[in-house]
């Protein structure tokens, strides 16, 4: 081999660290000398959003501070045993949303209720004694009043100091466990004060952080959250100008937050992303790089303060199981390489505050494996064997991660090596056709079986055999506000729905694509055998015939057609 002049070895090993380091990788956040705020952030992982509890607003849009309740949108009464059942799940810092709008007086005093802060206090104190970090903030005040800033400018300064100096007083000798959160997802709007949102959110940052540290007690080193507009860590534009307001702190016990929901196609599901796809990672990837480089790297931590998918909205069930999986095992892991804490936002969808279990123990064992490291995933967790056809072997690619395959099972009976499935080493594992054969010999229809891949390292996969023929639509006629097709599933499962009008061009809302949002559109009821067309779909639809394109997990793509006139439509499946 030609020797290398001694420069150029210099310049390649240059040019390998400055390409780690934009990359984003974790060797940087691993090496850094770490702030002592970066470690108690990173103490804080995971974390958990005690969410639609304090921080309701009542029932119906009620301005009856009576409705105000912590029950008024689902969820029961906060207990202790609640709070340390989380705990003991793994859980090491709690977020609780409040909302205090309600909650205070008339001005100038703004006062706050005595009863609702002693309450807000008695679930901190529960929280502290279980080990927990606490982070408590002023929640949906920032779209009830504190968005009309622009207006309104000196009325909402007047309250929202009024509030803080109150919370900031009572808790101010309280553990440092506890820390401050300004405002959630802050906007605004209004031009009379002459100032922009940036403006408007420095000012309130600016009145709570001097507020907080001329309290007393604790309060001059309490750790205090600050948020970028809306709480977005998409926006260099914001990240650069929180950045610049902490330098003109020179504070080093400031965190910041921001949220995350994923790539939104994919997080709603729309245009077509309803797998978890190259797109959706290189998001995560460029989000977190972002505020890596921006403040982590700099020595200031960033709390994920919530995470989720906004699919979650509708229900969990809005992104495929295994694509959501997949999703969550990576995004975890790749904020915590790089130092940022994530608090998982739970308005009572995930754990079952009544029950005492999770809704979905799959994704709690996915999340809790990936708090310590990486998971296998699969291309899909869906085997579709298609009825009175040869079933033949099913191959499907194994994402490792450096993991190493030791078992499948159904049930708990391994199964064996090369009779029931090969595994190539390579990726693959091919699940055998003999196998198939016997799972699905009934003549039922949906999923026959569980097949659970276990790894030397980390969460299980499950691979749900599911026997389909299919699917079968039938006439139907309704009113846009009540419209269901009738439909045999046969045991497919639907991923997307496409929409066009007879022209070629998109039909129904969000018509810069074919591909309509799931659930929010349009919904497959499995059980009443109903296929749904929500309102939603018929308020953006000009009156004529729309083509519909259902494509089906087991890749079955069928279409339909519908008729609108004004509220009356009807529709036939296309033969």
């Amino acid at each position: 081999m030609r020797k290398m002049h001694r420069k150029t070895i210099l310049l390649i090993i240059t040019a390998l660290i400055v390409s780690m380091f934009s990359a984003g990788t974790s060797v940087f956040a691993a090496e850094a000398p770490k702030t002592a705020m970066q470690k108690y952030v990173e103490a804080m992982q995971p974390g958990w959003n005690l969410g639609n509890t304090f921080d309701s607003v009542g029932m119906g849009g009620t301005d009856d501070p009576a409705s105000e309740d912590e029950t008024a949108w689902g969820n029961p009464n906060v207990t202790r045993e609640q709070i340390a059942w989380i705990a003991e799940r793994g859980f090491n810092s709690i977020r609780i949303p409040v909302t205090w709008d309600l909650k205070t007086g008339e001005a100038p005093d703004y006062t706050v209720d005595p009863a609702f802060l002693e309450r807000i206090e008695e679930v901190v104190d529960w929280s502290l004694d279980q080990g927990l970090y606490v982070m408590i903030n002023m929640h949906h005040d920032s779209w009830r009043w504190v968005n009309s800033m622009g207006d309104n400018h000196d009325e909402v300064l007047a309250r929202f100091e009024a509030i803080w100096t109150q919370v900031a007083d009572h808790f101010k000798d309280h553990d440092l466990k506890l820390m401050f959160e300004s405002i959630n997802e802050p906007s605004f709007w209004g031009e009379a004060s002459g100032k922009s949102e940036q403006e408007l959110l420095d000012t309130l940052n600016l009145s709570f952080y001097h507020i907080v540290r001329n309290s007393g007690g604790k309060n001059d080193v309490r750790p205090l959250v600050l948020p970028t507009i809306y709480t977005s860590g998409d926006s260099q534009e914001y990240l650069d100008a929180l950045d610049r307001f902490i330098a003109g702190l020179n504070d080093s016990n400031i965190i910041v937050t921001t949220h995350f929901y994923g790539f939104w196609p994919f997080s709603v599901n729309i245009a077509g992303h309803y797998r978890y796809d190259e797109a959706t990672q290189n998001h995560i990837i460029e989000t977190f790089d972002r505020q890596y480089d921006t403040f982590v790297s700099k020595g200031i931590p960033v709390i994920i303060g919530e995470f989720g998918l906004l699919g979650f909205d509708q229900h969990t069930g809005t992104i495929e199981q295994g694509e959501k999986l997949k999703f969550f095992e990576f995004m975890l892991n790749y904020a915590q390489d790089l130092g940022i804490t994530h608090m998982l936002w739970d308005n009572g969808q995930h754990f079952n505050r009544r029950t005492f279990e999770w809704n979905d123990p799959q994704l709690y064992e996915m999340m809790k494996h990936s708090w310590v490291g990486r998971s296998a995933t699969a291309a899909t967790d869906l085997i579709f064997v298609k009825r009175d056809e040869p079933v033949e072997d099913v191959k499907v690619e194994l994402n490792l991660n450096d993991r190493r395959l030791t078992m499948l099972t159904i049930g708990n009976k391994p199964l064996k090596h090369r009779q029931d499935f090969f595994y190539d080493r390579d990726g693959f594992i091919t699940i055998k056709a003999g196998l198939l054969e016997e799972l699905t010999a009934s003549d039922a229809l949906g999923q026959q079986a569980e097949l659970t891949a276990y790894f030397n390292v980390g969460a299980p996969w499950t691979f749900r055999v599911i026997s389909y023929d299919t699917p079968v639509f039938g006439d139907s006629a309704g009113q846009t506000d009540a419209f269901a097709i009738p439909v045999e599933f046969n045991g497919d499962m639907l991923a997307t729905m496409e929409a066009f009008y007879e022209d070629g061009s998109f039909a129904g809302p969000q018509n810069w694509t074919s591909f309509k949002e799931f659930s929010y559109t349009f919904e497959p009821d499995y059980e009443a055998n109903e296929l749904i067309l929500k309102e939603n779909f018929f308020n953006e639809t000009e009156d004529g015939v729309v083509n519909l394109k259902f494509h089906f997990w087991s890749g079955n793509i069928l279409e339909y057609t519908i008729t609108k006139d004004g509220t009356e439509v009807t529709g036939h499946p296309v033969e």
